[in-house]
């Protein structure tokens, strides 16, 4: 029997999921969405062909999954609404950075649920996702591989041993796409400082990244190598990565990451300011 997913929110991310699932065969009438929203309801309803509540009591009333898909401010009051709604078997995933399966646990009001977190980034609007998935204890082998599934239909998955890590998922992949369009925003000023037309230079960077993202998750090698490979002793591009390297790119990022993993742990907190 096909699994029954509900999702409580209606944003891109949740677009991107029910998606994914029923370009992989999955049924939209096995499919239910919960939002405040009408508009973003009768989207979502319009576009996929699934069931859509505004209460997210019926909307997780016999679900197999429950997809909490909202803000991390949001996500105890949601998880909070629906605790005693949900099956024995249910299975309740958090995209939500920063917020611990212990605080989810509570907020369900019980402990026999089996929780899993998952941060996914943009990307997965696309279908090229990255999502770093935790599943603790709680889970079994079948739980974490249907959880997987669902990833998988929009990128990637990596499996996270350790749920401490999560914040370092969300720094790493969940804001680092963000960090990718600074740096192609940068080189297409960089290009218009040199001379270039501004729709030449914004061209020219943004396909250059996108061509470097499908050779990295095309390639069987790593970024180091790829560079190698790019880089002529005594060239241009080596030129150019020197200067990168006395301007301590390393550590700006290192930096960047940091900051991020800091910020993912304030929500966690409580702390939505």
């Amino acid at each position: 029997m096909e699994q029954r997913i509900a999702i409580i929110g209606a944003g891109n991310m949740a677009r991107a999921l029910v998606g994914g699932m029923i370009a992989r065969g999955h049924r939209p009438d096995a499919i239910a969405a919960a939002d405040p929203n009408a508009a973003a309801r009768d989207s979502m309803q319009s576009q996929f062909g699934i069931q859509v509540f505004p209460d997210n009591q019926i909307a997780v009333d016999g679900a197999d999954i429950v997809i909490l898909a909202v803000k991390p401010q949001l996500i105890e009051a949601a998880a909070t609404e629906i605790g005693g709604f949900l099956s024995a078997e249910c299975v309740v995933v958090s995209v939500a950075a920063g917020v611990p399966i212990a605080t989810l646990r509570s907020a369900l009001g019980n402990q026999r649920h089996a929780v899993i977190r998952v941060m996914p980034n943009t990307p997965a609007l696309k279908g090229v996702g990255a999502t770093g998935l935790y599943a603790d204890r709680s889970c079994s082998a079948d739980q974490r591989e249907r959880v997987t599934g669902i990833f998988e239909s929009v990128g990637r998955v990596f499996q996270i041993s350790d749920e401490s890590l999560m914040d370092a998922v969300t720094a790493v992949s969940g804001s680092g796409p963000a960090y990718f369009f600074a740096l192609t925003e940068a080189l297409a000023r960089a290009g218009i400082d040199a001379g270039l037309a501004p729709e030449v230079a914004e061209g020219l960077a943004a396909q250059t990244a996108a061509g470097a993202g499908a050779m990295l998750g095309d390639s069987d090698v790593d970024a180091a190598e790829l560079r190698r490979r790019v880089t002529s002793p005594g060239g241009t591009t080596e030129a150019g990565l020197a200067a990168l390297e006395r301007g301590d790119l390393e550590e700006i990022v290192a930096s960047a990451v940091s900051a991020a993993i800091r910020r993912g742990r304030e929500l966690g907190d409580g702390d939505a300011g």
